[in-house]
C-alpha cells in the first residue's frame, strides 16, 4: 500500500477572524460548527474513511489506532502521538510552531503521527512513537519519516538556560538566532535523533510556520488557529 502526507495551510475553510481559515483545532476558540466543517472538508478530500485528531497536551501518550473513527468522534484525550495500520484510517497531528512529524514502515503498512513541540521532544515522544509502531510490525530500519513545517531556528529565541537543557535531552537543537540570541532548532535535533533510532530517510519541510503568513503560528499571532499534518495508508495503490 501506498503511504500519503498531506500537510493543511490556512487556504480554504470556513473559520474566520483570528482562526480564518482552514482551521482545524477544536482547542483554540474557533466556532465549533466552522471547526467541524473545515474537519468534514479534511475528510472528503482526502478520501479517506475517517480522520483521528488528538487532544495534544505536549506528552508522549500514544494511541493505538484499531478501528475506524466515527463521524465527529471527540479527539483522543491527553494524547500526542497515534498510530495505526488500518488502511484509509488517516491520523492527524495539530501544529501552529510545534513540528509535526509523519513516520511510516511502507514494507509493514504501519503510519503514525507525533506532535514534537519542545516538551514532547525532549521528553521522547518520537522514541514512544516507534515503539508503539514496532509493536504493530514496524522495523525502525524500514521507516520514514517527515518533519513539517515549525518555526525555525532564525526565529525561535528561547532563555539560554532553556536552550541548554533542551540542547541535552535533543542533541543538535541548540542553536542561535537570527540576533545572535539563544535559539532551538527542534527539527535539527529531531532529525538527528530519528537517526539515532535508526531512521535512515528524514524528510524536512523547510517552511517556517513564523515567516510564511499562510501558516498558522502561536508565536507570531498569539490567538490563532492549527494546520494539520496528515498521514494514511491508501489502499487503492
Amino acid at each position: 500500500m501506498r503511504v500519503r502526507r498531506v500537510v493543511t495551510t490556512r487556504a480554504g475553510g470556513r473559520s474566520a477572524g483570528p482562526f480564518a481559515r482552514f482551521n482545524l483545532s477544536t482547542g483554540v476558540g474557533d466556532d465549533p460548527v466552522a471547526v467541524a466543517a473545515n474537519r468534514r472538508r479534511l475528510a472528503t478530500e482526502l478520501g479517506v474513511r475517517g480522520v483521528v485528531f488528538l487532544n495534544q497536551v505536549h506528552g508522549t501518550q500514544v494511541a493505538v489506532v484499531d478501528a475506524v473513527p466515527r463521524a465527529g468522534e471527540p479527539d483522543r484525550p491527553r494524547t500526542d502521538a497515534a498510530v495505526t495500520a488500518l488502511p484509509g484510517v488517516a491520523l492527524a497531528v495539530l501544529a501552529a510552531d510545534c513540528v509535526p512529524v509523519l513516520l511510516a514502515d511502507p514494507q509493514a503498512g504501519v503510519v503514525g503521527v507525533a506532535h514534537a513541540g519542545r516538551v514532547g521532544a525532549a521528553a521522547g515522544v518520537l522514541s514512544a512513537t516507534l515503539t508503539a509502531m514496532e509493536g504493530l510490525g514496524a522495523r525502525a530500519g524500514d521507516c520514514e519519516a517527515l518533519l513539517g513545517p515549525a518555526v525555525c531556528g532564525a526565529c525561535y529565541e528561547v532563555p539560554a538556560e532553556m536552550r541548554d537543557e533542551v540542547g541535552a535531552a535533543l542533541p543538535g537543537s541548540a542553536t542561535r538566532t537570527r540576533r545572535g540570541t539563544p535559539g532551538l532548532d527542534l527539527r535539527a535535533g529531531l532529525r538527528a535523533q530519528l537517526a539515532a533510532l535508526g531512521v535512515a530517510k528524514v524528510g524536512v519541510d523547510p517552511r517556517c510556520t513564523v515567516e510564511d503568513p499562510d501558516l498558522y503560528s502561536y508565536r507570531r499571532d498569539r490567538r490563532t488557529g492549527r494546520l494539520a499534518a496528515v498521514t494514511w495508508l491508501d489502499p487503492s495503490r
